[in-house]
């Protein structure tokens, strides 16, 4: 069984990267396919990490240096889950500088190896004596309980995931993807829970470990790898609508004058992080029906409608005295932009000239 389960190992491993490679360089869904890809690269390593475990003819160089490397990394799922969701409801979505933040958690899946670094050094420095006991006693009991965040970090990005999807009326094809997408993470996370709560009882943990080892875990981890990696790839690129019903005066009459109070007057395109879901709230209609009056009646995705107003924000601050005090990139996250990039990308397609070339014509006009 031990061989068996170890081969299968590999073999999750081989194809977690191979899915990995084809995500990346996939043409389609790029930007969704690639938080994708890392999601699997993830739970790759972490297969990766329970075959070198079985491995017994493993050099002790390579367990040595397997100490300092942190392969089991689990705190990025839940959001990496969170974004791919929102990335496939929203094709122009792009992670901000505030969505980053979601991934600070990061730091307590390296605390084991960190704590090795210290000791192993502390020992070369001559700060601490040759006795590892208390060390590898302290990360054997950091990485039992260090499930229990880890758990709950995946399980509230996955109820955040399905609160997300109830405002979205998508295509019949991508709608079935993201029902088995959070399905089978919600699946895994009901396994996990039932391994979880025996294995963080000191008497129980070693006995549970004797009687299953870590099969009920990782073997529906390779499963998972496969049904991602190719589940993902299979999506189309974009949805496939029917020609969409006409939109009723009444909500284009209701809608419209919200939208333009929480631009002009709410000055809600300031905030870099606005979303579709932030914009919602704030004026109390359900996001595909505002989708729904962007695209058919303004004839506009939600970020470009949001840009639009950002940039005329940034042609009256270039046609103010002093503006040049700020450098291009302060002017654009003055703005609402999260990023120049982004800024440059969307202010070229609106008005068919670099920022720089703006402010260049702008100035001869002036003169």
């Amino acid at each position: 069984m031990h061989l068996t389960f170890n081969t299968l190992m590999l073999l999750g491993t081989l194809q977690g990267f191979i899915m990995c490679g084809l995500l990346f360089f996939s043409t389609k869904n790029k930007y969704a396919n690639r938080l994708l890809g890392i999601l699997i690269l993830l739970i790759t390593l972490a297969v990766l990490n329970m075959y070198l475990e079985g491995v017994s003819r493993l050099p002790d160089v390579i367990r040595f240096i397997l100490n300092f490397l942190p392969l089991i990394i689990v705190m990025p799922f839940g959001p990496l889950i969170f974004f791919y969701v929102r990335s496939i409801t929203d094709p122009d979505f792009r992670l901000s500088r505030q969505d980053r933040r979601h991934f600070w958690p990061v730091v307590l899946d390296v605390v084991p190896q960190a704590v090795a670094a210290i000791y192993v050094g502390g020992i070369i420095v001559g700060l601490f004596a040759r006795n590892s006991q208390p060390w590898v006693k302290f990360i054997d009991t950091y990485n039992v309980y260090s499930d229990i965040p880890r758990w709950a970090s995946i399980s509230t990005y996955l109820f955040l995931s399905y609160r997300h999807l109830e405002g979205f009326n998508l295509a019949k094809d991508r709608l079935k993807w993201m029902k088995q997408f959070t399905g089978v993470f919600m699946a895994f996370q009901v396994l996990w829970l039932i391994y979880l709560i025996p294995y963080v009882i000191p008497q129980l943990t070693d006995k549970l470990l004797d009687a299953v080892d870590w099969y009920p875990i990782y073997i529906p981890m390779v499963m998972i790898v496969y049904f991602l990696g190719i589940k993902g790839l299979l999506l189309p690129e974009r949805e496939t609508k029917a020609s969409p019903a006409p939109l009723e005066e009444r909500l284009i009459a209701t809608v419209v004058p919200l939208l333009k109070k929480a631009m002009e007057e709410d000055r809600l395109f300031l905030n870099p992080a606005l979303n579709l879901t932030l914009l919602s709230e704030h004026i109390a209609i359900p996001p595909k029906s505002i989708s729904a009056v962007l695209n058919q009646h303004l004839n506009k995705s939600f970020n470009e409608f949001v840009n639009s107003y950002r940039i005329e924000a940034f042609k009256k601050k270039v046609s103010e005295p002093g503006f040049e005090q700020l450098t291009i990139m302060g002017l654009a996250l003055e703005c609402g932009f999260n990023s120049l990039p982004t800024f440059q990308r969307a202010f070229k397609n609106m008005v068919g000239m670099s920022p720089k070339e703006y402010i260049k014509m702008n100035d001869q006009i002036r003169i």
